[in-house]
């Protein structure tokens, strides 16, 4: 017997289909359901390429007991958060409210009268183990108490219920100067020092804010905001979590040394860290191990990633044999030392050794991850050496496509010349293809690679010719199907791709420029009609027809392992105000600041993006010169400056301008470059 979920599209919600779980997708008939039975709801989120969500998808969500009392007693709903991340947002707020933390898979119960949650948890075994309580009893417990105690689940209600609806009233203040911009940047680069202990996760939109302060705080003993961007792109290119042998990182690893990962690789980080490398390298830190990476990256994404789209994820854990029941973590990409010898000649291994940590113990469980122990270029024998290990893992010494293992089926019963790989979600997220599209379009760039370009226009163009349905932008693709209305990080973040490839193809001399700035454009115009609020200033999450069911109506403003909507739009508003020279782009950004400025003075900490974005607020440049001249100045780091072609006079090396003002021509490219300079510091000169 399969459930409701087996017509799902979401592979997340498919692999809970043989659950005996009665699970419901989230829709109005579950909701209605919910509160004509008087049943509280049991909202369960994940995604595909979570652990601990597939771990309790084999235990708690598959023990028949537990269903049993689950079904007679709660509405069971299941949530895909890439789907829908407005509910997760909303939910994981409430739950950090309840215990203190969040994670998924995110647990939690709801009223089913009005939605609000009165108990959540993260991962809950069968039995009590890890300090956890056993979740039969835990269930047990909770329908007593919502049966027996009304009083304290009001109470527990009120309370989130009514910090959640604060948490959307923010004062708006007028402080956008460049005292907190200082600040803001200055929070970003102690987020990224090293701690020593913990976990190690690329969080790049720290380190591109971090970036930007290099520009503004001066470097002491303590705090070198250079030094420390650096060390997060040599950590990130030289550590474990780059997959040294086919490209692509993984999300994070477990460690503080930056050694064994969380195997699972998303779309989003790797587009994020492809800015960041492509960011270093224009600064002049031309480190090759960063130019590496990008490539093997883009290598990962043309072999395993690509259907004219990006998909969204591998899992972290795969099957050594067709015969076993469970997937092991990192089995797809690890070694045994004894292996390595036997595949590799003396020389190889010797220069594998010298460039990598090897020992007969291993780093992960008795296997080793590859890990570089010093930057630079590889030894021939080494790359020599990584090529036997690619064929080994896939059957062939060299793949331009490699097909996705779409399910834990498909995994087990494909006929694979290597070792089986881990699942692919192949899902196309708009958001996620348009941080991918962006650190595409930056290191084609920098390190001048049409190859790299035509890559992200194609995935542009497949959005735009594939994701409105009667007009509206659409978030999801399934194999070819728009689904589920866009939210504000789809618009955002898409808008921002569409920009970073118009000034990408100025510098390589690709196309019309023009052309994805009249996208753009239209993009925003559409984001402007459903997600503005002219009230509150920002965009919301959701759009206003489709907001109904939601507890409340967020304007996310918090940057997470992907940057916060509001930030990216305030950002590309200015963009667009340089470009089209329409003070309309401008009056909306400067309202948004406003809105948020309580939030950065208050939370510095926690809305980096913000902070690039007030950036761009204050020293917007608007540099006109002749084409020669944008291909050498897309290559270099001018974070708030946007390039236009313009045909200038004899003599004339360019025009540098702060929105509609423009300073007098510069006769030279070095005078150009110092223009543009003081332009970005100009409120530091003063």
């Amino acid at each position: 017997m399969v459930n409701r979920l087996a017509q799902s599209q979401s592979l997340y919600l498919r692999k809970h289909a043989e659950n005996p779980i009665d699970w419901w997708p989230w829709c109005d008939d579950a909701l209605e359901a919910a509160r004509r039975d008087n049943k509280p709801i049991f909202l369960s989120v994940g995604y595909s390429s979570c652990h601990w969500c597939t771990v309790m998808e084999g235990e708690a969500f598959s023990d028949s007991e537990i269903a049993t009392y689950l079904n007679a007693n709660f509405l069971p709903i299941k949530v895909d958060r890439e789907e829908r991340p407005d509910l997760d947002s909303i939910y994981m707020q409430a739950l950090q409210m309840l215990v203190g933390q969040g994670g998924w898979p995110l647990n939690i119960f709801l009223s089913p009268d009005d939605l609000v949650p009165f108990y959540g948890g993260t991962y809950f075994p069968v039995e009590p183990r890890y300090g956890r309580p056993g979740f039969l009893k835990l269930l047990e417990i909770l329908r007593n108490l919502y049966d027996t105690d009304q009083p304290k689940v009001g109470a527990v209600k009120s309370q989130i219920l009514e910090t959640l609806q604060q948490s959307t009233l923010l004062p708006a203040d007028d402080n956008l100067s460049t005292e907190l911009l200082v600040r803001g940047l200055a929070a970003s680069v102690k987020i990224l020092m090293p701690s020593g202990q913990g976990t190690s996760f690329p969080m790049i939109p720290y380190g591109l804010s971090a970036l930007r302060s290099i520009r503004w705080v001066e470097p002491t003993d303590e705090l070198n905001p250079e030094e420390i961007c650096l060390r997060r792109g040599v950590d990130m290119a030289l550590g474990g979590i780059y997959d040294h042998v086919a490209g692509g990182f993984h999300r994070y690893t477990v460690d503080p040394n930056w050694t064994v990962p969380h195997f699972e690789k998303m779309l989003y980080d790797n587009g994020l860290i492809m800015e960041y490398l492509a960011d270093l390298w224009s600064q002049g830190h031309q480190e090759p191990a960063f130019e590496r990476a990008v490539a093997g990256t883009v290598q990962w994404l043309k072999r395993e990633m690509w259907a004219g789209y990006f998909y969204a994820a591998q899992d972290a854990d795969s099957f050594v044999t067709p015969n076993d029941v469970e997937p092991e973590e990192g089995a797809f990409y690890v070694w045994r030392e004894t292996d390595l010898r036997e595949l590799l000649t003396d020389a190889e291994f010797a220069d594998l050794n010298a460039d990598f940590f090897i020992s007969a113990e291993g780093n992960f469980e008795g296997n080793i991850v590859l890990q570089r122990q010093q930057p630079g270029a590889l030894k021939p024998g080494t790359e020599s050496a990584l090529q036997k290990l690619f064929a080994v893992r896939y059957g062939q010494p060299a793949l331009a496509t490699f097909a996705p293992a779409i399910d834990a089926h498909a995994a087990k019963n494909s006929a694979w010349p290597g070792r089986i790989p881990p699942v692919t979600d192949t899902k196309m997220i708009v958001a996620w293809n348009s941080l991918m599209i962006s650190g595409l379009a930056r290191a084609a760039a920098v390190f001048n690679q049409m190859e790299y370009l035509d890559l992200a226009v194609e995935a542009a163009q497949f959005i735009l010719e594939n994701q409105w349905i009667n007009g509206r932008f659409h978030r999801l693709n399934y194999d070819g199907v728009p689904a589920v209305l866009a939210q504000a990080e789809d618009y955002a973040l898409f808008i921002k791709a569409l920009l970073d490839i118009q000034q990408a193809s100025l510098g390589l001399s690709k196309g019309t420029a023009a052309d994805w700035l009249a996208h753009a454009k239209n993009i925003q115009a559409e984001f402007d009609q459903w997600l503005w609020s002219d009230v509150a200033n920002g965009y919301y999450n959701t759009a206003s027809d489709v907001s109904e069911s939601l507890l409340i109506r967020e304007r996310s403003y918090q940057d997470n392992a992907t940057p916060a909507a509001n930030g990216v739009a305030i950002a590309s508003l200015m963009r667009l105000f340089l470009l089209t020279e329409d003070l309309t782009y401008l009056d909306h950004a400067e309202k948004a600041l406003k809105s948020f400025s309580i939030v950065m003075e208050q939370a510095t900490r926690a809305c980096p993006t913000l902070f690039q974005a007030l950036d761009w607020y204050r020293h917007h440049t608007l540099v006109r010169t002749h084409a020669e001249n944008v291909t050498k100045l897309s290559r270099s780091y001018l974070p708030t400056v946007v390039l236009v072609h313009q045909n200038l006079s004899d003599g004339e090396a360019g025009l540098v301008c702060r929105g509609l003002s423009c300073r007098k021509s510069a006769m030279s490219v070095e005078e150009m470059m110092e223009q543009i300079v003081m332009s970005q510091q100009r409120d530091k000169i003063r």
